[in-house]
């Protein structure tokens, strides 16, 4: 990374990158970690894993430059990190249970975050970074506050908030006069809504939404070899003929995954 840098005989892409502009790189690099590992095909992660490290380097390097830290410091502070965050490995603490374990972890991010504040006072949210995936960062938001007793005592609460969110977007679909806006914010209430359902049941919201898209993206599959077998296709095809195939294919499962199967 060093020799990538080097003004003189270094790589020209690599010399007019800053941290800004590797973040998109940084991105793309942890989703190609997570789909290897979706797909199974971990003969290709050790390759993934080390474009993801990689990003790490780059940014190390970059602070070395700039006199900020360097990738000792980096792994120094996962290594603290670490070692603070786990008393009941690294020293004398006990607990009994693995709720106890997690109650410790968000306790000790609380402060964390306090340190990092100079007037001693921090939000509960600080930290969540605003570019996480939605769903994520709802989830993470939920979670945290849950973590300090804001949270339905069970399942039928949430439940019951989705209900409540899906008649306001109605409300709003029905108005005499639907303002875009409005159709908008209660949209959003409601998928935020649905991500706490998600969350009671101690589901990633982003694990279970990605599985929606693989199923859909299968059935749809399914659907266009079926018009194919037709001699039609999504372009002459009728909604009611895709329907039908969309039925089909659906019954196909239905029958492939029955026991014994």
């Amino acid at each position: 990374m060093t020799q990538l840098r080097q003004p003189d005989s270094g790589c020209p892409w690599d010399l007019k990158q800053d941290f800004a502009s590797i973040v998109k790189h940084t991105i793309e690099e942890a989703y190609e970690v997570a789909d290897v590992i979706e797909r199974q095909a971990l003969d290709q992660l050790p390759n993934e894993l080390g474009d993801l490290l990689f990003q790490v380097v780059f940014y190390a390097q970059l602070a070395k430059e700039q006199q900020l830290f360097d990738f000792s410091d980096v792994v120094n502070a996962i290594c603290e990190k670490l070692i603070s965050r786990h008393p009941h490995v690294f020293a004398d603490v006990q607990f009994t249970s693995e709720q106890q374990i997690k109650d410790n972890w968000e306790n000790s991010k609380v402060v964390e975050r306090a340190k990092l504040n100079s007037d001693g006072r921090a939000s509960l949210l600080d930290d969540i970074p605003k570019a996480m995936p939605a769903l994520s960062r709802a989830n993470k938001i939920q979670k945290r506050v849950a973590h300090h007793g804001f949270d339905w005592p069970s399942w039928h609460g949430t439940l019951d908030k989705v209900r409540e969110e899906l008649n306001e977007v109605e409300q709003e679909l029905v108005a005499a006069t639907v303002d875009a806006k409005k159709v908008d914010e209660e949209l959003g209430d409601l998928l935020f809504s649905v991500v706490n359902l998600v969350r009671s049941q101690g589901s990633d919201p982003e694990d279970i939404l990605r599985q929606a898209n693989n199923k859909f993206e299968r059935r749809f599959r399914g659907v266009e070899t079926v018009l194919d077998s037709h001699g039609l296709n999504t372009n002459s095809a009728s909604l009611e003929q895709m329907e039908d195939a969309w039925q089909r294919v659906k019954a196909l499962e239905a029958t492939n995954n029955e026991p014994g199967k």
